[in-house]
C-alpha cells in the first residue's frame, strides 16, 4: 500500500516524543516569529541519540534560539557540555534565557559569531554534533569537526532533504547520479555534504525523512 507523504509526516509528528512545557513554549516562539526549527520529532531523536551514545559533549553549528540545544541537554550528565553557536546575538540571548529557565544553562557554552571559527577554539572529543547553519558550508563544518569526534560519535545534519531554497527534485537527481543542470548553492551544499559523509570510510550514514530530512552519521573508527 502506498502511503501519501503528508500522511507519513502526520504519523511521525503524532508519535513523536511529547515535549515538556518549555519545549512547547519554544515551539510557539518559533511559530510566532516564523523561525525555522527542528521541531519535537527531530528534537526527540537528538535526545535519544545522545542517550544511546552516552554523550557528554555536544557541538552545534548553528543554534538559533536554543531549541535543539535544549533537547540535547536533557540527555547530558550534570558535568556535560553543549556548545551553542549563533551569528544573531539576540537569538543567542534568547537561547540563554530559555536554557536558564529549563535548568540546563550550566551545561551551555554560548559562542556568538561564526561556528567555523568557534570550533577551532575547542578541543575534542565531542560525542554529538548538529550541523544546521549555512547549507553551502555543511561539508566544511564536517571536515572541521571530524578530528575532534570521539569514537562512536554521531553527527546529525538538518535539512538533508528540504528547507527553503533547497531544490529537492534536483537534489534527488544528483544523489541518483543524474544531471539536473544548474543548481543553487544550497542544494549543491547539501549534496556535497552527503557525498562527503557517505564516502568517508570512517562513517556510516543514513538519511531519515524526519522533519525536513536529517542525515545521521556514526563514527565507527
Amino acid at each position: 500500500m502506498d502511503i501519501p507523504a503528508d500522511d507519513i509526516a502526520r504519523f511521525v509528528a503524532a508519535t513523536a516524543p511529547e515535549p515538556d512545557d518549555l519545549a512547547r513554549e519554544m515551539d510557539e516562539y518559533a511559530r510566532s516569529h516564523d523561525f525555522p526549527h527542528v521541531g519535537p520529532e527531530v528534537g526527540g531523536l537528538l535526545r535519544m541519540l545522545a542517550r544511546m551514545v552516552d554523550a557528554e559533549r555536544v557541538f552545534e553549528f548553528g543554534s538559533g534560539f536554543g531549541y535543539s540545544a535544549y533537547w540535547w541537554a536533557q540527555a547530558l550528565p550534570g558535568d556535560g557540555q553543549v556548545v551553542l553557536t549563533e551569528f544573531d546575538a539576540d537569538e543567542l540571548d534568547q537561547a540563554r534565557e530559555f536554557l536558564s529557565r529549563g535548568g540546563v544553562d550550566h551545561l551551555a557554552s554560548y559562542e556568538h559569531g561564526d561556528a567555523l571559527d568557534a570550533i577551532e577554539e575547542y578541543d575534542g572529543p565531542f560525542d554529538c554534533v548538529l550541523i544546521d547553519h549555512q547549507k553551502h558550508r555543511y561539508k566544511e563544518a564536517f571536515e572541521a569537526v571530524k578530528p575532534k569526534l570521539a569514537p562512536g560519535a554521531v553527527v546529525v545534519a538538518d535539512n538533508a532533504m528540504t528547507a527553503g531554497p533547497i531544490e529537492f527534485d534536483k537534489l534527488l537527481e544528483l544523489v541518483e547520479g543524474d544531471d539536473p543542470g544548474e543548481v543553487n548553492e544550497h542544494t549543491q551544499g547539501i549534496y556535497d555534504y552527503l557525498e562527503a559523509v557517505r564516502n568517508d570510510a570512517a562513517f556510516e550514514t543514513v538519511v531519515l525523512p524526519v522533519g525536513e530530512g536529517i542525515a545521521v552519521s556514526y563514527r565507527r573508527e
